[in-house]
């Protein structure tokens, strides 16, 4: 929850190949106050079944910058060795992601809520500030 002096943050990842929630994404907090200061991790939490983190810890006072950073990798692994079980004769050499982990850094102001969700699928991703 957002005060007059700090922001909040929430998001949800969408996995726009399967037009479903991504469940089960590790997503970690980091914040900075000012851009040339260090970055602070805060914690972190997972995606639940509806591809939601609803327990990233509060941000501290002085916070100007926000940084989320989503581990997509083992989410895609596992999704294609689940398909590969299904269909065992089209298992594709390739790799299972191209991007393997999504960090989206943004610029906050005390007082304001921040929604963040990421579209996703195996070859690209999508960003934006939501309500």
């Amino acid at each position: 929850m957002s005060t007059s002096t700090t922001a909040s943050v929430s998001t949800h990842i969408l996995d726009t190949s399967l037009g479903r929630p991504a469940e089960g994404v590790a997503v970690q907090l980091s914040a900075r106050r000012g851009r040339d200061a260090n970055w602070q991790a805060l914690g972190g939490s997972a995606t639940d079944t509806d591809g939601r983190c609803k327990d990233l810890p509060a941000l501290p006072e002085g916070t100007t910058h926000v940084r989320l950073d989503f581990a997509v990798e083992p989410y895609f692994e596992k999704k294609q060795a689940d398909a590969q079980q299904d269909a065992p004769a089209n298992r594709d050499s390739g790799p299972a992601v191209f991007f393997p982990e999504v960090a989206i850094t943004f610029a906050v102001v005390p007082g304001e809520h921040y929604h963040v969700p990421l579209l996703l699928n195996p070859f690209g991703y999508s960003v934006y500030r939501g309500s």
